[in-house]
């Protein structure tokens, strides 16, 4: 029990130091700032829109937590590892007793610490928009949020991943194809059922079965099981929610074990 304790609290103080480095990173507030403004921009399209208000504050609300909240995590996943090994700061650290997987999952929490706090700023400027605007608060808002978050998530495992073996300019590359073909999944199934080329049906089933199946989180607006869901009338039910974070979990733990073991083949010499 001792031996786990103080595992727990190595990985909790890599974390808690990502998180304040990740804090200080002004990119993080530019991205927030964007964020909130796109937010507020909604009131002025929700005055040009007739009597459209209520679905415009949620459908443009829940895009700017998905989108920019996804290119927070993958900034900041992909640049808060490798910068450890650009700065030298790594050798100190893996020649003190600290498994090199605890310093990875430290790292991942210390951003996951951070985006958390980032949804939740966002998810209040949307709550005060939407009663601004006498929109109520539904339950079906409560879960695009939850997906939304843990599609922020996901990214950031991605990034992750792919900044413990390559640059951050090629980790960001990979993570933002991998974040835009994890949001066309339907479209690649589309594909895959029409195309009567075989290589590109290599392709795709390769593909699908790679890719996070991002779309998953972000639905509103799609057909799920023949039936059209929107977060402005009927959505999905919380067993679909509960069903999709399990899916996110598990791919969460995947990448970070594959970035663990990459990492732990890394020479810093």
């Amino acid at each position: 029990m001792t031996g786990v304790t103080a595992r727990l609290g190595r990985i909790f103080a890599i974390a808690l130091n990502t998180s304040r480095e990740a804090a200080r990173n002004r990119v993080v507030y530019g991205i927030g700032v964007l964020a909130i403004l796109m937010m507020v921009f909604v009131l002025v399209l929700g005055e040009m829109s007739q009597h459209e208000e209520a679905r415009v504050a949620r459908d443009i609300s829940l895009a700017s937590i998905s989108f920019f909240g996804s290119v927070t995590a993958a900034i900041l996943g992909v640049v808060l590892l490798y910068s450890e090994m650009q700065r030298r700061t790594i050798h100190p650290i893996v020649a003190k007793p600290l498994e090199r997987w605890e310093f990875v999952v430290g790292k991942y929490l210390g951003i996951a610490m951070t985006l958390t706090m980032l949804v939740v700023v966002f998810a209040m400027t949307m709550m005060l928009l939407l009663w601004r605007q006498e929109v109520p608060l539904t339950a079906a808002v409560a879960k695009a949020v939850l997906l939304a978050y843990l599609e922020v998530l996901v990214v950031a495992a991605i990034a992750v991943f792919f900044s413990a073996f390559s640059t951050p300019f090629l980790s960001g590359v990979f993570t933002f194809v991998l974040f835009f073909l994890g949001r066309v999944t339907p479209e690649m199934r589309v594909a895959l059922e029409s195309t009567e080329s075989t290589a590109l049906t290599t392709v795709l089933r390769g593909a699908l079965r790679v890719v996070p199946d991002l779309h998953l989180f972000s639905i509103s607006g799609r057909t799920l099981d023949g039936e059209h869901v929107s977060v402005n009338g009927d959505f999905v039910s919380w067993s679909y929610v509960g069903t999709t974070v399990g899916y996110g979990v598990v791919v969460i733990g995947v990448l970070l074990l594959l970035a663990a073991l990459i990492f732990q083949r890394r020479d810093f010499v």
